[in-house]
């Protein structure tokens, strides 16, 4: 039972959902406006009858008191009407003008009594006092339309007849004590009919103004919801543009990424081939240049004798050419990178380690955490490059105080770091001088989407980071 009532409770959700705006403003407020309608359709008409009623009843109770009061005012010392007193009050009941209007008379004396009623059966017998009875005693005038079921109104229920039912207290003339209080039933035919007109009109008067009402609100709704509905596609289009436009620069992105990761691989091919061509070229040229000035004369002439000129010029040209040559061979090292396609990136790393050991002869430590074991050849080129030019800058300007290197891997992203313990640098005056270096390494890790870090102070060491994102490190 619970999980049906859930499911029509879920399935009246979805088409309440599907409705316009407007048409749930329409369905809610139809709902509100028929129950506020009902409901002040039901009290104004509640109004109209007591009014109405009430009206009646105090007019006809004031005409009565005029024939009536006089006939019966020996009740204010006797506990019953005379004879007489009774035959004349049954002539004027049964005169014309009143038999065409009042249907029964009764006249109640306290506790209940009738000492007086057009059915004689009635006379003499006592009922319970009713609500309105006891209204009628404290001088009120009350009246009831078309209720006769109390239990002595049995003569009235058998006519037949709409009544409207109403008590009228009877005053003695010298001192205005109440001493009586008539009852009267009088033919409301007449005000059914025109009780029903006047509902009638207050009904459709009611609902006139609920629908000028419920119109009124629903243009206005309406209206509103073509103009949300009108702005809502437009913001749907427009975001569908802008997803459009992220789609584009996501693949653009994608593409300036990937060729990112070409530029590297291109990059370390060309310093390759200027290592192989330094190396075989001037190199070699170099190398026989040397050679052939051996030959020109014994070893042992190296050293010329001071004021030979000739000598001296030979020997600067095999010195400076010995010079030439050690630094191609080095520039020729520096530029050509190991073989690191097979290598993991904690091997890559240790390689760029142990070749700046060996030719600096200074000591580096290390410290990898949880490195992942594939990763592409584009990382692995730029990690190497980080490492090393790191590496070498902390040699030449850090003094080689401790220096150590950090690897690390959180799952996305891959942080490398190379500290040292030296004199430090103002990073922002660095920047401002035009040096290549850091600049160089920093364009080397954001073309990778990845970010590059200096904490240094002046005394306080140097620090140099980079976090690269993995992602973009798989086959391509």
């Amino acid at each position: 039972m619970l999980v049906s009532l859930s499911h029509g409770a879920r399935r009246c959700g979805q088409v309440w959902r599907g409705f316009s705006l407007a048409q749930q403003f329409a369905l809610a407020s139809s709902s509100v406006l028929m129950i506020g309608m009902l409901v002040m359709g039901i009290w104004v008409s509640e109004k109209i009858e007591t009014g109405v009623t009430q009206n009646t009843a105090t007019a006809t109770a004031l005409y009565m008191d005029s024939f009536i009061a006089p006939l019966v005012q020996e009740l204010a010392d006797q506990p019953r009407l005379s004879p007489e007193s009774m035959q004349n009050l049954d002539k004027l009941m049964a005169g014309r003008d009143l038999a065409s209007r009042i249907v029964s008379v009764k006249i109640w004396k306290p506790g209940g009594r009738i000492v007086y009623s057009n059915h004689a059966a009635n006379i003499g017998k006592s009922f319970p006092e009713t609500a309105r009875l006891k209204s009628a005693w404290r001088g009120e005038v009350p009246a009831e339309y078309d209720d006769l079921g109390d239990e002595e109104d049995e003569a009235e229920r058998r006519t037949g007849l709409p009544l409207l039912e109403m008590y009228s207290p009877i005053r003695e003339a010298s001192s205005g004590r109440i001493i009586a209080v008539a009852e009267f039933y009088e033919d409301a035919t007449r005000l059914k009919r025109e009780l029903f007109r006047t509902k009638l009109e207050s009904w459709l008067f009611v609902a006139v103004l609920t629908l000028l009402i419920a119109g009124l609100l629903y243009g206005i709704v309406r209206r509103g919801s073509k103009t949300i509905d009108r702005q809502s596609q437009a913001l749907e289009n427009r975001v569908e543009q802008l997803s459009e436009l992220l789609r584009q620069n996501e693949k653009l992105r994608a593409r300036a990424r990937q060729s990112s990761l070409r530029s590297t691989e291109i990059n370390e091919h060309f310093l390759r081939r200027i290592s192989a061509d330094l190396h075989d070229g001037p190199a070699q040229l170099i190398g026989l240049g040397l050679l052939r000035l051996d030959g020109l004369g014994p070893r042992e002439a190296k050293t010329p004798p001071p004021g030979d000129s000739p000598a001296r010029d030979l020997e600067a040209i095999r010195t400076a050419l010995s010079d030439a040559l050690d630094e191609i061979r080095n520039l020729s090292s520096g530029l050509a990178l190991p073989e690191l396609e097979e290598l993991d990136l904690a091997a890559c790393l240790q390689k760029a380690i142990h070749t700046h050991e060996q030719r600096t002869g200074s000591m580096v430590s290390r410290q990898f955490s949880a490195l992942p074991d594939h990763t592409g050849l584009p990382i692995k080129i730029s990690a190497y490059r980080f490492v090393q030019e790191a590496l070498a800058n902390a040699f030449l300007h850090g003094e080689a105080m401790e220096q150590q290197v950090r690897a690390s891997y959180d799952g996305t992203d891959l942080l490398i770091e190379v500290l040292d313990s030296g004199p430090g640098f103002d990073p922002d005056q660095v920047a401002s001088s035009g040096g290549l270096g850091l600049l160089g390494l920093r364009e080397r890790i954001e073309c990778l989407g990845g970010q590059f870090e200096i904490d240094s102070r002046i005394g306080a060491g140097t620090r140099l980071g980079a976090r690269i994102p993995h992602d973009i490190s798989g086959d391509h």
